[in-house]
């Protein structure tokens, strides 16, 4: 489609320039709706931004390994007495925390200390923790929940000081005072 313009004095009519020169030919083409996996990979990327997911990852490794790093027939668990169930346990408190990390992280903290203190517990109960990795995932997972936050909110404009407007008569107010309620 060329314009409808006549061209200019001393140009011939074949050189003129059609109305889209310039612009890409997909430029009025609409892209395709991205596929139910890409959908699916998008959600979970904003569910897991919104949550300690690697904490939690950790900290359900570390359970895993002191659970099942001493699982053995239930005769022999028997025999081992309170120790070895006391070592399972601690594998399903920890597991239990990366869980709840994930659910409420609100709780993030309490949690976190628990999976520590339950990760540093298996040492002397549970097969040196793990052989040292479950007790290290555990309290790597611990801390890092621990020490998570949430992203930061866009910020509000304002501020979180609350200013008094001008008073009628063109002199500034005074400042908002919360202190103690003395006068």
């Amino acid at each position: 489609m060329t314009r409808t313009d006549p061209p200019a004095p001393g140009v011939p009519e074949t050189a003129a320039v059609p109305e889209t020169a310039g612009v890409p030919e997909t430029a009025g083409v609409s892209e395709a709706p991205p596929s139910a996996p890409a959908r699916a990979r998008r959600a979970f990327r904003r569910w897991r931004r919104t949550r300690p997911f690697w904490a939690a990852l950790w900290m359900a490794l570390g359970g895993f390994v002191i659970f099942f790093l001493p699982m053995a027939p239930l005769g022999k668990i028997l025999q081992v007495g309170v120790g070895g169930v006391a070592g399972m346990a601690g594998g399903v408190v920890i597991m239990a925390m990366a869980l709840l990390v994930l659910a409420l992280p609100g709780q993030r903290h309490t949690a976190g200390t628990i999976a520590v203190i339950a990760g540093v517990a298996s040492f002397p109960l549970s097969n040196l923790g793990g052989l040292f990795a479950g007790m290290a995932l555990s309290v790597l997972g611990g801390a890092m929940a621990f020490g998570w936050l949430p992203e930061k909110p866009a910020k509000r404009p304002g501020g979180l000081l609350r200013r008094r407007t001008r008073a009628t008569d063109g002199t500034p107010a005074s400042p908002v005072s919360v202190g103690s309620g003395s006068v």
